[in-house]
């Protein structure tokens, strides 16, 4: 299951980077010919509003970016008896994976919970072994394995 977790992961992030990247070409583009075509104040707002949007896009593709290293940092760590990023723990209530938060994944016939080691779920299981328990909010749990 962690690998199909892992390809999951990959999908995602494969998906969101080149989408991302492609907006912020298009942007570019329009404020390129933005600049040739009107004079003015309506101009300035207009490549202001282009220019802001393109800092939010590179902002979000820098997180990608981020989360790729993420799992790729994850994918390294070995299967040890204690929690940790890269650990697929199933719990009494849930399967959690401790890679990316990409939320809830279905595997099979399993549901899984791909959550970040910095989510509150995540800082609940971290460091934990089999047979610990945990909560968060209104939910607890006792791991029953990792892997």
């Amino acid at each position: 299951m962690k690998e199909e977790l892992y390809k999951k992961c990959e999908g995602y992030l494969e998906e969101k980077i080149p989408r991302i990247s492609h907006s912020i070409q298009d942007l570019e583009s329009a404020l390129t010919n933005e600049s040739k075509s009107s004079a003015g104040d309506k101009y300035e707002t207009s490549r202001e509003m282009i220019n802001i949007e393109i800092h939010k896009l590179s902002t979000q593709l820098q997180q990608f970016q981020k989360l790729q290293v993420t799992l790729e940092l994850a994918k390294r760590n070995a299967a040890t008896e204690i929690v940790k990023m890269g650990s697929l723990v199933e719990a009494t209530n849930a399967i959690y994976f401790i890679c990316i938060p990409i939320g809830e994944v279905i595997v099979g016939e399993k549901k899984a919970y791909v959550i970040g080691a910095g989510s509150p779920i995540g800082q609940a299981l971290i460091g934990k072994s089999v047979g610990d328990s945990f909560s968060f909010n209104a939910v607890s749990g006792t791991i029953v394995s990792i892997s």
